[in-house]
């Protein structure tokens, strides 16, 4: 086992086995194992944590994704925007609810979305049917219906810009939240400092067992202030049954399992605890890399209040100090090496080396760093002190140059 692991949940679970076995125990004797009380007291308690009214538990964080794009009413042919910098799911889900993802750069500082470069899109790329007020692209003319503003590594985008922009060209927004459980923007427009997943019109969340708030398997939700795209998800997810054989619409298989459900409420009590442990880690990071020179940390801006899912930093010869990282015991990751828009599954968009730098070179220089509640001072002194031992290594060597100065500085 790694001296440091990228992420440690036996220790998370192991002061919750006899709460997580009751769960279980119960589940077995009521053998009530899809829908019914654990799911519904899940889905309030999420909606409550996430400041929105309606909350539904789906199968994943991707069937969240395309639920929500399909429930808002994204159909075929629809193009929706978003990053080429995120995990495929995101891109999946626009694609599987029969539209067409469109990529557009991200901010060198956040890693998220860039607002300049979507304004330059819908300026530049666009135009408004005066008639129907619709917005459509100009080479394609096909409807460009939504943007999906990813909140990266725990940190929500930055939506005041990107919703005046959306009600400007009438896009549905639906937030990537699936990194982002607990994560808080200030909306200087409303005044007030809201939660990831209650800005748009919905928002994706995954419970993937590595999340922030993870489930012992798949599981996710969407979250809605609007009662009829709740209403909408709760059929799509159960084959497009209103009642029982009574089927509206074509649907899905996504539901949640009552079993995950009853997990995700044990753990969801300790979210906020663990969240802010994830906040002090990160500030002691900085802290202690600050001082290291070649590397660069993460950027938070004032609108912001991180959960840190992720610790992310930038380096030059990022394969190099991973290496050297693992070598000597200590895990790390890498969110995310090849962007999108370079995938294989995305070769007949178009796309090449060069549409989108900034997103090209953050993939091939950014470094995850071991982040988890519980990661104590020990440990973030062995991965401060091999990072400082490989950049001076680096330099006495003559192995490369490590800039003084990154684009997070």
């Amino acid at each position: 086992m790694n001296k440091v692991p990228f992420l440690d949940l036996s220790a998370l679970h192991s002061g919750l086995e006899d709460e997580f076995t009751e769960v279980f125990r119960g589940s077995m004797r009521n053998a009530q194992f899809i829908g019914g009380p654990l799911v519904e007291q899940f889905e309030t308690e999420f909606a409550h944590l996430c400041g929105c009214r309606h909350a539904v538990g789906v199968g994943s964080g991707t069937d969240a994704l395309r639920f929500a794009l399909i429930a808002c009413g994204i159909t075929e042919g629809d193009m929706v925007i978003t990053v080429p910098n995120t995990f495929i799911a995101t891109s999946e889900a626009i694609s599987q609810a029969g539209a067409i993802p469109v990529f557009v750069d991200v901010d060198e500082r956040t890693s998220a979305i860039s607002v300049d470069r979507l304004r330059e899109y819908l300026e530049t790329h666009c135009c408004i049917d005066e008639i129907s007020g619709t917005t459509f692209n100009k080479i394609t003319h096909k409807p460009v219906r939504a943007v999906i503003p990813v909140h990266l590594y725990g940190q929500v985008a930055d939506m005041d810009p990107i919703m005046e922009l959306a009600r400007r060209y009438k896009l549905i927004v639906i937030e990537d939240a699936c990194q982002a459980h607990g994560a808080e923007y200030f909306s200087q427009k409303n005044q007030t400092w809201m939660r990831a997943g209650s800005i748009g019109q919905a928002a994706a969340f995954s419970f993937y067992p590595g999340k922030n708030l993870g489930a012992f398997g798949e599981a996710g939700a969407v979250t809605t202030n609007d009662e009829k795209v709740a209403r909408a998800i709760a059929t799509l997810r159960d084959h497009g049954q209103i009642s029982k054989y009574i089927h509206d619409i074509e649907g899905y298989n996504g539901r949640l399992d009552a079993l995950q459900a009853g997990i995700l409420l044990v753990k969801l009590s300790h979210l906020t605890k663990w969240n802010e442990m994830r906040r002090q880690c990160a500030k002691r990071y900085n802290t202690l890399l600050e001082k290291v020179s070649g590397v660069g940390l993460p950027h938070e801006p004032i609108w912001a209040r991180s959960v840190y899912h992720l610790y992310v930093i930038h380096v030059d010869d990022r394969n190099a100090l991973q290496k050297f990282l693992d070598d000597k015991g200590i895990g790390t990751g890498l969110h995310y090496p090849v962007p999108l828009h370079l995938q294989k599954a995305y070769s007949s968009h178009g796309y090449k080396e060069g549409s989108f730098p900034v997103s090209e070179r953050l993939c091939s220089h950014l470094l995850s760093l071991p982040m988890f509640p519980g990661l104590n001072e020990q440990q973030q002194d062995l991965v401060v002190n091999a990072i400082q031992e490989y950049m001076l290594e680096s330099e006495r060597s003559g192995g490369g140059h490590h800039s003084k100065t990154s684009p997070w500085d």
